[in-house]
């Protein structure tokens, strides 16, 4: 669901092909460059080359190479690099200023398929969820995303429930750490040992998902298939080779990405299993919601639980503050918590019924950041309680 905080950009198309950028935070440095020469640098995650991965995102789209100018002023209140997805919220809102500025039109799933993409230029190689959300949001209902086509489907919240955002102020920047893209390519690694193993083309697939959908089979048997075919032990760049029949020159140039050639091993039974595991739960927290038995809240929060302890121990993208501040939560009268975002910092989404929403807040803010110097972090940006906001939108100036 989307959060009520947001990313707005005032733009003012001009009659140069210059492209200036400039932001109301003074640490975020103004910047400018031409419109038709766009350049991002994958070794620096500055703030600007967000904006310039969604504007490059629209111009290639429809092969523009004549675009018109404009001076921006960007302006947000999402916290960065804490998991709520600041830098995804820019490259949207930036792909959908440029798109409203050439005077073009798509519909909000072809710009989040866009945004998606054209994100990847950072050097991130995330999915489209994000994204999807930022367009796709409704006021009042989350969403189920499924992809492959994109699609979104209204999921009805109990309403005895609030969820809250506690920010464990770590900060975690995807683009600047290596974590993120081998967890994609451990993903995609096991998917290859998976297809071998059942005598699927591995070449064709690159996705977990993939697998499941060329074997019609559930995600629960897809669990099972991962116990049978992967060992928990880590793999060797050489096993995976063995596995996979091919060389280990054909592993780095066909299958690795840049920023994995050099890793040593690969722990592809356990990604394997968070992944499997995690969209079985997405699908029973949804029938949960729909089915709305009395102890709704109850059964949520324990799927929300087995999903941290999931992303600690298989996924391994926690950190010790996260497993801390979750854990502060649920004493703390949380019905269930864990952590949202890519994870290795940002912050904590958590469950909890509406009578003790005060109560809550109170001894969150007491056990987490007054007894550290954490409650230096403006407390609005670290720990509130959010309800589904509405998605993306232009305001035109009469």
């Amino acid at each position: 669901m989307a959060v009520e905080q947001d990313m707005l950009i005032a733009v003012e198309p001009v009659k140069t092909h210059v492209l200036q950028l400039a932001n109301t935070n003074p640490l975020y440095l103004d910047f400018s460059t031409s419109a038709n020469n766009i350049q991002i640098d994958k070794t620096k995650p500055l703030w600007h080359n967000y904006f310039l991965c969604g504007f490059k995102g629209i111009q290639e789209h429809f092969g523009l190479s004549d675009v018109t100018g404009m001076n921006c002023l960007v302006d947000g209140n999402i916290p960065p690099s804490s998991g709520l997805s600041s830098s995804s919220a820019l490259v949207c809102c930036a792909g959908l200023v440029t798109l409203t500025v050439l005077g073009m039109n798509l519909s909000k799933v072809e710009l989040a398929e866009i945004c998606a993409k054209s994100e990847h230029y950072i050097g991130t190689e995330g999915g489209g969820m994000d994204q999807s959300i930022s367009f796709l949001a409704e006021e009042g209902t989350a969403k189920l995303i499924e992809f492959s086509p994109l699609r979104a489907t209204d999921v009805k919240l109990p309403s005895g429930a609030v969820f809250v955002i506690a920010n464990s102020c770590v900060e975690m920047n995807k683009a600047a750490t290596s974590h993120f893209n081998i967890r994609v390519m451990e993903c995609r690694l096991a998917a290859k040992l998976l297809a071998k193993h059942k005598c699927l083309p591995q070449e064709e697939v690159l996705r977990l998902e993939e697998v499941q959908a060329k074997l019609g089979v559930s995600l629960e048997e897809m669990l099972l298939i991962t116990e049978d075919a992967l060992h928990s032990e880590p793999y060797s760049p050489e096993e995976i080779c063995r596995c996979l029949g091919i060389s280990l020159q054909e592993l780095k140039t066909q299958i690795l990405s840049p920023s994995t050639q050099d890793v040593l091993s690969f722990k592809l039974y356990q990604r394997a299993k968070h992944v499997y595991s995690e969209a079985a739960r997405v699908l029973q927290f949804k029938k949960i919601c729909e089915e709305a038995p009395d102890n709704t809240v109850q059964l949520l929060g324990e799927l929300m639980n087995q999903s941290h302890v999931s992303c600690r121990d298989m996924y391994e993208c926690s950190c010790p503050e996260l497993d801390q501040l979750v854990d502060i939560c649920r004493k703390s009268g949380a019905q269930g918590s864990r952590l949202t975002g890519a994870g290795w910092g940002g912050c904590t989404v958590s469950i909890v019924p509406a009578d003790k929403l005060s109560s809550f807040l109170a001894n969150v803010h007491e056990a987490y950041y007054q007894r550290s110097n954490r409650s230096l972090v403006p407390e609005k940006q670290s720990l509130f309680a959010t309800k589904p906001g509405g998605g993306a939108l232009v305001f035109l100036e009469a």
